[in-house]
């Protein structure tokens, strides 16, 4: 009776693979969550020269820990069925804990410890202690305990950091050492320490995996057009600020070109006919990691530029203008050999472009730095449909 409730939760062959209404929903949290972070990285930004450094990669960690609750949610409903009660409630639980770390995010290392570590702990501990109960009696229970054994591993540091070390670095250290722990039980497929055991492959469904991943690049996007729309809408609509505008909505549009452009669109069928789907996702988790990651740095130099568009440029500013699409390139090239096993050279030459300029661009305005990405993006987008135009349909070739 148990297996089969069990049984009951797992996707069946033939149901319908597009993401549910659920799903949406539940990503407009991170629209939220997004939004907080590239703020708090701005604000980092302007701070003191001597705490940017700290406060920048604190920032860093609190971005790794909601992308680690948002690709572990997906993973969640593409083995189980989202349509089911018991996972309707895990995804508003999670959904309830990610609006929590959301709010906590600008005192997450102060005041806010606490609420932001406790509602990450409650969300992987809680999610993986309801799967073990849910599917007990059956195979699947297995690798549930097995990831609710690494969470509570990390579920260590987090809390002792928020409980025990008030406004101290050690805190920052305890929290980079969980979520370490966390990226490398996700990297490695949550293995058990038993040397006979191999990592527990799960079971893909492709068409809805690598739907949620474009989907939620299309969320990044979406937060960086909310904040590009709402510093602008605070101008006092110069000159200046208006061309920055322009030119911040150019990269987004150029982003979401160059990522569709065939990676994107046979995405699904890649991961198909790999030999291993499970880790073609795999490889491609990290690449949407660093896109949405490059794409919050991205927001954070639209909105200084928008707001200053002429002056001097820091050199933090440049890093954010320039690492952002940096990031972008780098997680698109992981994503395009993902899908065709290669990397178009278009891709790299971008990102040392991008490397070879930014010593120079202290030199110039914000505005002239925020251009550079753009041309190099406007340059990359040509270069893939004049190789579109000159070369038949080419299908993916995974290398995995």
């Amino acid at each position: 009776m148990a297996t089969s409730r069990a049984t009951a939760l797992l996707r069946k062959p033939g149901q319908p693979q597009q993401a549910t209404f659920l799903e949406l929903f539940f990503d407009l949290v991170f629209v939220f969550a997004l939004t907080r972070v590239s703020q708090r990285l701005a604000e980092d930004l302007t701070a003191q020269r001597q705490i940017v450094l700290t406060e920048t990669g604190q920032t860093l960690l609190l971005l790794l820990a909601l992308l680690m609750v948002w690709f572990t949610t997906a993973w969640v409903t593409d083995l189980f069925d989202p349509d089911r009660p018991e996972i309707e409630l895990l995804v508003f639980a999670t959904m309830l804990g990610s609006l929590v770390m959301a709010v906590a995010i600008p005192e997450a290392f102060g005041t806010s410890a606490l609420a932001f570590a406790g509602a990450y702990v409650a969300i992987h501990v809680g999610r993986g202690l309801v799967l073990v109960v849910a599917l007990r009696g059956h195979e699947a229970q297995r690798r549930a305990a097995v990831t609710l054994a690494w969470y509570g591993v990390s579920a260590v540091p987090w809390l002792v950091g928020a409980l025990f070390f008030p406004e101290s670095p050690a805190r920052g250290a305890l929290w980079a050492l969980a979520i370490v722990i966390d990226y490398a039980g996700a990297t490695v497929r949550f293995p058990t320490l038993r040397r006979a055991e191999r990592p527990i492959e799960a079971p893909i469904v492709a068409e809805h995996l690598s739907e949620r991943y474009r989907q939620f690049f299309i969320v990044a996007l979406g937060e960086l057009i909310l904040v590009t729309g709402a510093t602008f809408s605070g101008s006092a609509f110069e000159i200046g600020q208006i061309a920055a505008f322009v030119v911040s909505f150019a990269t987004t549009a150029l982003m979401w070109r160059i990522y569709i452009h065939k990676a994107g669109e046979l995405l699904p069928l890649a991961i198909a006919t790999a030999r291993v789907p499970s880790r073609l996702a795999g490889l491609s988790t990290p690449a949407h990691l660093l896109m949405v990651a490059g794409i919050v740095a991205i927001a954070v130099g639209d909105e200084l530029v928008i707001e200053h568009p002429t002056g001097h440029t820091d050199s933090a500013w440049v890093a954010v203008i320039l690492g952002g699409p940096a990031l972008f390139l780098t997680g698109r090239a992981i994503f395009e050999y993902a899908v065709f096993g290669r990397v178009s050279p278009s891709r790299t030459i971008g990102a040392v472009v991008l490397a070879a300029v930014s010593p120079v661009m202290v030199f110039t305005p914000p505005l002239v730095v925020l251009s550079v990405p753009a041309l190099v993006l406007a340059a990359i987008a040509v270069s893939d449909t004049v190789r579109a135009r000159r070369r038949p349909p080419e299908m993916p070739t995974p290398p995995l």
